[in-house]
């Protein structure tokens, strides 16, 4: 994916690491095998994509953007045509539904949503704010927690999204850890 899609280089690890975090930190060890590999290989659907569209400056179109849309399905057809992998397919296809419901590609809402998706929502929307695009600059950290705040209960599982602001008020790892010079801390 880093050399497809270039801007988002250092993704799908930076989500590993906040996903694999959260669940520690929560208590579900559990998990932590299945939320790694789902995290890592979460927009590997995003291969289907043209780059002229993952790689566009400018606003997309709404065909443009439902193209977009149909990465976390081809993500799991893909992860899901090896044996055993199913359950992470799955999880990777669910990594856009919202916790109300408005999401895609099922429009699944609250715990419908596995679980493990609802941790890499989180993860995968915190890093794509503080993360520089080819469509705008980074975001800071705070923006970015208040973001996760305000769209708690919409996009966001609540008592999730409480337990990841905490990790990241607690640890402030943006600020001691060089992730790339495509953070904005």
């Amino acid at each position: 994916m880093d050399f497809y899609d270039p801007y988002t280089k250092g993704h799908s690890e930076r989500v590993s690491y906040y996903a694999t975090s959260l669940a520690k930190i929560i208590g579900k060890e559990e998990i932590i095998n299945d939320l790694f590999l789902a995290s890592a290989l979460h927009d590997i659907g995003k291969l289907s994509i043209p780059q002229s569209i993952l790689l566009k400056n400018k606003n997309l179109t709404e065909e443009e953007y439902n193209k977009i849309k149909e990465h976390p399905v081809k993500g799991e057809e893909l992860v899901s045509s090896f044996e055993g992998f199913e359950k992470i397919g799955k999880i990777i296809r669910h990594h856009h539904e919202r916790y109300d419901g408005n999401g895609y590609p099922d429009g699944l809402k609250g715990e419908e949503i596995p679980f493990e998706s609802r941790i890499i929502t989180i993860a995968d929307s915190f890093d794509a704010m503080v993360t520089a695009r080819p469509y705008r600059q980074a975001f800071s950290i705070n923006y970015a927690i208040n973001e996760l705040k305000v769209n708690r209960r919409k996009q966001f599982d609540p008592h999730l999204t409480d337990e990841f602001i905490k990790f990241l008020k607690i640890n402030r790892f943006l600020r001691r850890y060089n992730y790339g010079k495509n953070i904005g801390c």
